[in-house]
């Protein structure tokens, strides 16, 4: 099934790209590698989990924002290459705005690596750094980067 087909069937249509957010673009494509932003998760316009996990944002609720992450880096690569040429992902990178003593936060990110995973197979698996910082743009509880390769 296709990227595009394996969205359709999960009912998730992409969103608009939203940003950049300052001096940058939101993907670029160098080769078969499509590098994409820092994404936030925004979901109709708005974040939809915000400050430091978990005394103001759920683990279960940050989880959810870094999927949310995933649909929006593929509108974001989808804005350099056809959708259907997205073949896979080499890298993520997922920030964790965090309490001091939280130290959850791979579980936080594998809200997106697991979803990454169902929607690419074994071309999901890929390397990652979880890392927690004090603060998000936004006051967002996540942000995500990724590396995708493309046919």
């Amino acid at each position: 099934m296709s990227l595009p087909e394996k969205l359709q069937s999960l009912g998730i249509v992409l969103p608009t790209v939203s940003g950049p957010f300052g001096a940058y673009v939101p993907a670029k494509r160098a080769g078969d590698l499509i590098f994409v932003a820092g994404q936030l998760p925004m979901k109709d316009g708005a974040l939809m989990a915000i400050g430091q996990v978990p005394s103001r944002c759920s683990v279960d609720q940050a989880k959810a924002a870094a999927r949310q992450c995933v649909i929006n880096a593929l509108a974001a690569a989808a804005s350099v290459v056809p959708l259907e040429k997205i073949t896979g992902v080499l890298r993520v990178g997922a920030f964790v705005s965090s309490d001091t003593s939280f130290t959850a936060q791979p579980q936080v990110a594998d809200g997106a690596s697991v979803f990454l995973m169902e929607l690419f197979g074994d071309a999901g698996h890929h390397v990652r750094a979880a890392v927690g910082v004090n603060t998000l743009p936004r006051d967002a509880a996540v942000e995500l980067e990724f590396v995708f390769t493309a046919a």
